[in-house]
């Protein structure tokens, strides 16, 4: 998944890209403070301010416009002539490389050829279903919850974030469970940017190999999965899914259906961990969580560098006018503190009206899983609430346990006491 790569440029075509034509171009922002680890880069406030479209040269080795104003960046995504074909954040990579995108990998693919996978995926993730699936979430919560209080500590992500959306996902899609600690390895290489390509190439191969021979056996033996459904559904049109496809879109599916998730569950306990008063109204008035998640969805911001475009013609973004051939960046956790839109966005306000966050993107790219996140992150948080009310941290958090280096934020570790 993470290796297909924008428009079939050459990364020396895109090395020369350079929207800001002769100037001398800042680098990317990438430093949070170390004593505020939910806020983005300080140079979004003064970006926001003074140059809301401005140049950047980013680790992938091209210049870019750095959006950061949030009708600007709602406008780049919603925006069809802004090809999705960058993958997400790979203008992060230093070693990506920029091949045409595989067949079935929906994030990259534009028009036509997004439309028909979003349109075979869509019935599967709707708020009924979603909302059918809250007892399931529920009682893995508990179990989860249950395992932990046998003992007297344990690792929050470890032992409660990442197990319930992989085993959901896992449910989800037919994936047995049993191969969950092979793909979060793999997964934890294509969201890093450490890896060098060979690594992450080889990661990639392996999960698509992995999905393509589950997708083998439900072509013989189909199941009440997602992967069967998908290719019964494929098969009453007039362009059945290719297994490849169907590999490709089952990588992007349990990649992404975990990742994101599993580092929502574990920031947005630390933000109400470090704050008693909201931790204790949410406590005393679970009902208000899906408001409280929205607030939360806004203010972390785990994708912490943006999404990445392609302007495949001329575009006016803000004042700037973007010419057919460069490259754009969406800075999400920008807009969500824009202070045009929400008031003290510094600050968590778990009563406020959220929902209108970026946190899940926008336009026809937009998240198509947001309504099981949301299902997930209501529920885990409640739970812990519900359930663990002494929780604390063990120890201080370390700057190293962030992942100040991945496409996704979060935690490497969160060890917890209660």
């Amino acid at each position: 998944m993470m290796r297909v790569p924008p428009v079939g440029l050459e990364l020396s075509h895109m090395t020369n890209t350079r929207p800001s034509r002769g100037t001398e171009v800042p680098e990317f922002p990438v430093t949070r403070p170390d004593s505020r680890p939910f806020d983005p880069d300080e140079t979004y406030n003064r970006l926001r301010a003074e140059a809301p479209v401005t140049p950047v040269r980013c680790p992938a080795g091209m210049d870019a416009w750095l959006v950061s104003r949030y009708d600007d960046i709602r406008s780049v995504l919603a925006d069809p002539r802004m090809s999705s074909r960058g993958a997400g954040s790979m203008h992060m990579l230093p070693s990506y490389d920029m091949r045409d995108p595989l067949p079935g990998s929906m994030i990259q693919l534009d028009g036509e050829e997004h439309t028909r996978l979003r349109r075979l995926l869509i019935g599967e993730f709707t708020v009924r279903r979603m909302e059918a699936l809250r007892p399931y979430i529920q009682k893995i919560a508990d179990q989860q919850v249950d395992a932990m209080l046998a003992g007297s500590s344990a690792d929050l992500v470890r032992d409660f974030a990442l197990p319930i959306p992989s085993l959901v996902i896992c449910e989800l899609l037919g994936v047995p469970y049993d191969d969950h600690a092979a793909f979060q390895r793999d997964s934890e290489v294509l969201m890093g940017f450490e890896a060098d390509a060979a690594t992450r190439d080889a990661a990639s191969r392996r999960l698509e190999h992995h999905l393509g021979e589950l997708v083998g056996q439900r072509l013989v033996e189909p199941r009440d999965d997602l992967l069967s459904r998908l290719i019964a559904r494929g098969n009453a049109t007039e362009r059945p899914l290719t297994v490849q496809e169907l590999a490709v879109l089952g990588v992007l599916l349990l990649v992404a259906g975990h990742e994101t998730t599993a580092n929502m569950m574990t920031l947005s306990t630390l933000a109400l961990l470090r704050s008693p008063e909201r931790r204790a109204a949410l406590q005393g008035s679970p009902d208000t969580a899906g408001t409280a998640v929205e607030e939360l969805l806004r203010y972390v911001s785990v994708i912490q560098f943006g999404l990445l475009r392609y302007a495949t013609e001329d575009v006016t973004v803000g004042a700037a006018t973007v010419r057919a051939g460069e490259w754009v960046v969406a800075a999400i956790p920008s807009g969500n503190r824009d202070e045009s839109v929400f008031a003290a966005p510094d600050t968590i306000d778990l009563d406020r009206q959220a929902r209108r966050h970026l946190a899940f993107g926008f336009g026809a790219h937009q998240c198509i899983g947001q309504q099981l996140a949301r299902i997930q992150l209501q529920v885990a948080l409640t739970t812990l609430l519900r359930r663990v009310p002494g929780l604390r941290l063990a120890r201080p958090l370390t700057p190293s346990e962030f992942k100040r280096n991945d496409i996704v934020y979060g935690l490497r570790s969160m060890p917890v006491v209660w």
